[in-house]
């Protein structure tokens, strides 16, 4: 099993990135919440993993918090959910968010999440609604889950979140408006990138 990948960031496209570690090149497709905050290409890049296996393909599946990367574990053990559909759950809330809907029973806001119906929200509720909280959500991020090796004063929230929407494919002017729209409802990078998806979709 892959848990962890620490290298360079080559490139990062709507749900991937390329990252570069000790000359071998991995591709791992990540949530759009850990898109977010990414760093520039050639900066480097932790990030806790999962490997899936099938006779076809073997397939990275990465995190910026390792407790993310353990609640799409949990999520993939639920009959019905598989790896893409765990990983667009949480491109659709970030994990706490999406803790807090499972551990309450929100059948209606886990509906939201494309291909998630009543039926499945109601599964996934019932088999994980008591057993999030030993993964610490709603309490602080751990240290060593992901993310870049060194913190370091960076671009502001606004220009990570136009980097990320144009790295999922949005034109420049397009991703400004859609930043501007719900700027003063966010506070952090993850949560403006969801939020300005959040509103593309419904309009």
């Amino acid at each position: 099993m892959i848990a962890r990948l620490e290298g360079t960031l080559i490139s990062r496209e709507p749900g991937g990135v390329l990252l570069d570690v000790g000359g071998v090149g991995y591709e791992v497709d990540v949530p759009v919440s850990t898109l977010a905050l990414l760093p520039d290409p050639g900066e480097t890049v932790v990030l806790a993993t999962h490997l899936v296996v099938r006779e076809d393909a073997h397939q990275l599946y990465g995190f910026h918090h390792r407790r993310d990367r353990d609640l799409f574990r949990r999520l993939i053990r639920v009959n019905g959910i598989g790896a893409r559909l765990a990983l667009a759950m949480l491109s659709t809330y970030a994990g706490d968010e999406l803790a807090g809907l499972i551990r309450s029973g929100d059948t209606t806001g886990l509906a939201k999440v494309p291909g998630i119906g009543k039926r499945t929200a109601e599964r996934v509720a019932l088999e994980l609604g008591e057993r999030l909280g030993e993964l610490g959500f709603g309490g602080p991020v751990p240290e060593g889950g992901g993310g870049t090796a060194a913190a370091s004063a960076g671009p502001s929230m606004e220009d990570e979140a136009l980097a990320a929407l144009e790295a999922l494919g949005y034109a420049r002017a397009s991703a400004e408006k859609m930043v501007a729209a719900v700027r003063e409802q966010a506070d952090s990078v993850e949560t403006l990138v969801r939020l300005a998806l959040r509103a593309t979709v419904r309009s």
